[in-house]
């Protein structure tokens, strides 16, 4: 597999785009682990163009990961404005008929590479506890898991999740 090309989102075409495979994505995986009507009001309330365009305006930065001249999946780093040197890997996602083929991988190397320029010495993300093939990869990628988390987000939902984190060396620390 040639490597992808990774872009970072900076136009309302390319957040229609984001928004549009999130719909498609979100429906093909997330509906048997948290149900339809989870799923519509996640992507409505966290992934639609409004929302998309909201994080960007507070510090998320979002990418494309293409492949053949396709956008085939996306993901939001959201630096941690604390001063902890923490970063968020906020979404990560690849159509499903394309996973396996290492793009995940790359883009998440891309991510370290961010994070390592930004001085981020710690990466964290959240995921849904009965997500176990992707708890999986990120288990093979260096994270683990921290915490368990249960949040109220709205509408009579939450999310239950494990938040997984990963140590991001630094040229200083080797």
């Amino acid at each position: 597999m040639a490597f992808p090309t990774i872009k970072i989102v900076s136009g309302s075409s390319e957040i229609d785009a984001v928004a549009a495979l999130a719909h498609e994505i979100w429906n093909q995986h997330f509906v048997s682990i948290i149900g339809q009507a989870q799923v519509d009001y996640m992507l409505h309330r966290f992934q639609s163009v409004s929302a998309i365009t909201g994080q960007i305006s507070s510090g998320y930065i979002y990418y494309t990961i293409t492949d053949g001249g396709h956008i085939v999946g996306y993901f939001a780093l959201a630096p941690v404005p604390d001063g902890s040197g923490e970063a968020q890997l906020s979404k990560l996602y690849v159509r499903k008929n394309l996973q396996g083929r290492g793009l995940g991988r790359a883009a998440l190397e891309f991510a370290e590479g961010l994070c390592h320029q930004m001085g981020v010495r710690k990466l964290w993300l959240t995921v849904n506890r009965h997500n176990s093939s992707t708890i999986d990869f990120y288990w093979r990628m260096g994270f683990s898991i921290e915490a368990d988390v249960v949040q109220d987000i709205g509408g009579g939902f939450e999310m239950d999740d494990y938040r997984m984190a990963k140590a991001i060396a630094r040229e200083d620390d080797k």
